[in-house]
């Protein structure tokens, strides 16, 4: 049965006090024709033995696979400390810290993530997390317009993530903003700045830089930050938190460094759990604070000198400026982050740097082995991180399935977003990849293309 604390007698009583006949007539200002009705496609409630037997045979479809899967979402080890800790009551049923003297461990918590994130992509200010990655972004280029004032146009490459890319356009074209894709180039993979002279004629607001992108290939990041500067735009990185352990970080890109830098934390302790819940991440330089959307934890002292914990800057937020807010974003994913906090905690700088360089050195690994195999080859010529776009001589398709039939998943089916290049797949190896992993799918893959 539904956990529902209010009885009927509760309910009664307390429409009662208030001259009130139905819950309905609570809400008789909406609309008749707005309102949706019942439920229909709602199943009745279960038993909570019935909903565990439900949950537990939707997980075994999942099935246990070998994973070569990235784009986007990756399968890093998390330390089983992590999610021990994150679980306590403590962190487990904390939400929104609006008041500070019972909230102290969660803004306190919040706080040294924003540290962390700050330190990691180089810049100045961060705020307490976002949704995820792609909205991040969307925030990002609504900061920037805000920003530049006397520009609506934000550059965008094709070599960014395509979903980013649609939830981008989503969120800001009803705002008057217009989004202008980049071409990359065939060879290497990158998009290169002088390709880009025919978009700079036209003033923009921002270029958006990803680090890595897509195809897992390294962009020319100190070029492209200081051509979008050298045209008065702001500069938006979009990049993984786990690569900045062995890049140049953000806020050191070309002469004065990127203006904003946004992602997705899902590699920062966060199981890849069917999709989601995962947590956006958003920092930028001090000088536009007042512009970036969500909290920003401060830490001060209070009148007997003693370290305390605030919101701080919180005009920004809906329910002091309400319509006049810099965004709709009033919550940030704590449990991610409390989580995200505790991982970087546990592993530290040397921890990151150790699983950013085996998944670097694994994937180098797996691209030699599966370039042995007849008609495979790699599409680009960039340098890569830890995922890499690779071309076969069969419909993408048909190779994953075979390969899914023998409970490896392949990689990701590139023909749906890059129709342009053919067969072709996207593959990750993380630090959770062994030597014999890399074998079996090399086998597997070959038995696949001669099947």
């Amino acid at each position: 049965m539904p956990f529902i604390p209010h009885t009927a007698e509760d309910v009664a009583e307390m429409l009662a006090s208030i001259n009130a006949d139905t819950i309905e007539e609570l809400f008789d200002e909406i609309p008749a024709d707005l309102k949706c009705g019942r439920l229909e496609g709602v199943p009745p409630g279960l038993s909570e033995m019935e909903i565990t037997r439900l949950m537990m045979e939707r997980a075994e479809k999942d099935g246990l696979y070998l994973n070569f899967i990235g784009a986007g979402a990756y399968e890093h080890h998390i330390p089983a400390a992590v999610w021990q800790i994150t679980t306590r009551g403590e962190f487990y049923s904390s939400y929104t810290p609006y008041q500070a003297e019972a909230s102290q461990g969660t803004l306190q918590l919040l706080y040294e993530y924003q540290t962390m994130m700050a330190s990691l992509t180089g810049m100045d200010i961060s705020n307490a997390s976002m949704y995820d990655g792609a909205s991040a972004l969307a925030e990002a280029a609504l900061m920037a317009v805000r920003l530049h004032k006397t520009s609506n146009r934000i550059l965008i490459p094709k070599t960014v993530h395509p979903i980013y890319r649609s939830v981008v356009h989503a969120i800001v074209s009803n705002q008057g903003i217009e989004v202008v894709e980049l071409p990359y180039c065939q060879e290497s993979g990158q998009t290169l700045s002088e390709s880009l002279a025919a978009f700079g004629q036209k003033e923009f607001a921002a270029l958006i830089i990803p680090q890595p992108n897509f195809f897992g290939v390294l962009e020319q990041v100190d070029a492209l930050t200081d051509w979008a500067h050298s045209k008065n735009a702001l500069a938006i990185g979009v990049v993984n938190p786990i690569a900045l352990a062995m890049l140049t970080p953000p806020g050191e890109w070309g002469s004065h460094g990127a203006d904003i830098a946004v992602g997705e934390g899902q590699p920062l302790g966060i199981p890849l759990s069917s999709g989601g819940p995962y947590f956006g991440f958003m920092a930028c330089k001090k000088a536009l604070v007042r512009q970036i959307p969500g909290r920003i934890i401060g830490r001060t002292n209070d009148l007997d000198n003693k370290t305390g914990f605030v919101l701080t800057l919180q005009a920004r937020e809906q329910h002091i400026r309400r319509s006049k807010a810099t965004s709709n974003i009033c919550t940030n994913q704590g449990l991610m982050v409390t989580a995200a906090t505790i991982h970087m905690a546990l592993l530290g700088p040397e921890g990151l740097r150790r699983v950013a360089a085996q998944s670097y050195t694994n994937t180098q690994a797996l691209i030699e082995q599966m370039e042995e195999l007849a008609g495979v080859k790699r599409v680009f010529s960039g340098p890569v991180f830890h995922e890499a776009a690779l071309s076969l001589p069969l419909p993408a398709e048909s190779v994953l399935q075979t390969m899914k039939e023998q409970r490896i998943l392949g990689g990701l089916d590139l023909q749906a977003h890059y129709p342009e290049i053919g067969n072709a797949i996207l593959v990750c190896a993380t630090e959770t990849k062994t030597a014999g992993d890399l074998k079996n799918y090399t086998e597997q893959l070959k038995q696949a293309l001669n099947s």
